[in-house]
């Protein structure tokens, strides 16, 4: 069994810097190795997909039938599409070969270990990075924290702990045998001002946050009609996002510490 969760990835700022390597390098990491699984005659081949494969303005809640209603939002277009070929490649090779590979498209993942990194993070990650840069240098300088965050924060997002995306993916590899994508989430979503109040809150950030309207907003709303995988493999997510975001920030600071 290969479960294919290699990609080129980012947030939107490492999406608009990277379009043509990002639609690149993820369709041929993902064409070939489905290839050279279907040449080796692997049993089963798992891919996972993006939630930002689907539409720019696909009705809330996504439906897996909504995937190919319209072009991604254009800042994630470029990978989105890459990862949409996969999907079509596990409908064609399963026609053909009778090839056995699924694919799940995952909301917004986040949890310990994520990409801290400022450049190519995506929002849960960049929000408590760039507020602790900002308590530290308070607490050096005795001024004000401040954060710049990008937009204006009226998008909604879903997002799902890590623990509880690879517990779908693993139940899927078990008991799904389909070519037709399953959504993997939660069934919820936040405006991006609301998560961030609610990081703020948790980290116990008392400064500014600032927003950055020049800064492109992404795709304006995101969340998953879920009851398919409940339907198809049993999965349901058990950790809520508080909770999730608590164990993120508790890591983090632990990490931070031993660097």
């Amino acid at each position: 069994i290969v479960i294919h969760l290699a990609a080129q990835v980012g947030g939107i700022g490492a999406n608009q810097a990277n379009p043509g390597k990002f639609f690149y390098d993820n369709l041929m990491m993902g064409v070939q190795l489905v290839e050279i699984a279907r040449q080796r005659g692997i049993e089963k081949f798992v891919t996972i997909g993006p939630v930002c494969a689907y539409p720019k303005y696909t009705p809330v809640p996504f439906k897996e039938t909504d995937l190919w209603n319209g072009y991604p939002e254009e800042t994630n277009a470029p990978y989105g599409v890459a990862k949409r070929c996969l999907h079509v490649q596990s409908m064609a090779y399963r026609e053909q070969y009778g090839f056995n590979s699924i694919f799940l498209l995952p909301v917004n993942l986040y949890g310990p270990r994520d990409n801290f990194d400022l450049t190519t993070s995506h929002v849960i990650p960049a929000v408590i990075c760039k507020c602790s840069d900002a308590m530290e240098e308070a607490r050096r300088t005795g001024k004000e924290p401040v954060v710049s965050l990008w937009g204006d924060g009226s998008p909604t997002r879903e997002f799902i702990y890590v623990e509880d995306a690879a517990g779908a993916i693993l139940l899927a590899t078990e008991h799904y045998n389909k070519s037709e994508p399953v959504n993997i989430g939660t069934g919820t979503e936040i405006a991006i001002k609301d998560l961030v109040a609610l990081i703020t809150r948790l980290l116990g950030f008392n400064g500014r946050s600032v927003w950055d309207t020049t800064k492109p907003n992404g795709q304006p709303r995101r969340m998953l009609d879920v009851t398919k995988a409940e339907q198809e493999f049993g999965f349901k997510a058990t950790v809520g996002l508080e909770e999730g975001l608590a164990k993120t920030i508790s890591w983090y600071r632990e990490a931070r510490e031993g660097v």
